[in-house]
């Protein structure tokens, strides 16, 4: 208990899934915590919730997509508790059925991902980073992705995206980090969240788990606990970084798991 103790933190994208594993947690460490999201009715719940255990939180709405939305969400922080000392920067949007190759995307969806994946992360720290140079600090946490690092066959706005919010987190840990502020970002892999256990067919969780190092899938705590650790003084000297947390899915040969099958059968033979 008290890792985070009497920090305050505003969570984007915080009714659900990950968010809300990271301001549940944050909250049951000591801090005071603001969700906001789209879904404010979803952000209420969640901090009605975290009232109950104990914790201090409030919902409110959020539109990521809007400048004015996510300067009243820091202002609304730091009106209610008094300052902000942690920002996770967490919305983010994907689209299957537009964000294809770069053929054949759809062009008013790569601005859309663009505006909301990566403008809201420099909003939402132009915003909060005055308010942090005055409390003498703070740490701010953005959700990369994966495909950040990798190519695929689809989704090319959501990588690029996720790209530009790596980068921008070394930038932002560069230009502040005298002022006593960190920001690192976290790349989650495949994350068994509510909506991709709903969303996604057992046919393709059962591929990702065969190229794991893992024998099991992520859940929305793991992301929860880095998001966690990176806010508290634990990580005082970590910043500029981007933690992957993905079951060493990307990490070793793409086919060794396809190896280890075709020597399986050799062997059995």
């Amino acid at each position: 208990m008290g890792r985070v103790q009497d920090k305050v933190a505003l969570v984007t994208g915080g009714a659900s899934g990950i968010g809300l594993s990271a301001a549940t947690l944050l909250a049951k460490e000591g801090a005071k915590v603001v969700i906001a999201d789209f879904n404010v009715e979803g952000a209420k719940k969640a901090a009605e919730n975290i009232k109950s255990q104990g914790g201090e939180a409030v919902g409110i709405f959020l539109d990521a997509s809007k400048e004015v939305s996510i300067k009243e969400a820091v202002d609304f922080t730091v009106e209610h508790y008094g300052t902000i000392t942690v920002l996770y920067n967490n919305v983010g949007l994907t689209n299957l059925q537009k964000d294809l190759d770069v053929v054949n995307i759809d062009l008013d969806e790569w601005d859309r991902l663009m505006n909301v994946n990566t403008k809201s992360v420099l909003l939402g720290c132009r915003f909060a980073i005055p308010h942090m140079v005055k409390a003498g600090g703070g740490s701010i946490i953005n959700t990369a992705s994966m495909a950040a690092f990798v190519g695929d066959s689809v989704r090319s706005a959501y990588g690029a995206s996720k790209a530009a919010v790596v980068n921008l987190t070394k930038y932002i840990a560069a230009q502040y980090g005298k002022d006593n502020i960190r920001c690192n970002g976290v790349a989650p892999g495949l994350i068994l969240t509510p909506a991709a256990e709903s969303n996604m067919p057992e046919a393709v969780l059962d591929i990702f788990e065969k190229f794991n190092a893992l024998p099991y899938h992520g859940e929305a705590n793991d992301i929860g606990y880095t998001v966690l650790f990176l806010a508290s003084d634990e990580s005082k000297f970590i910043t500029g970084q981007t933690i992957q947390v993905e079951g060493g899915h990307y990490m070793a040969n793409p086919s060794i798991a396809d190896f280890k099958e075709f020597v399986s059968k050799a062997q059995s033979n």
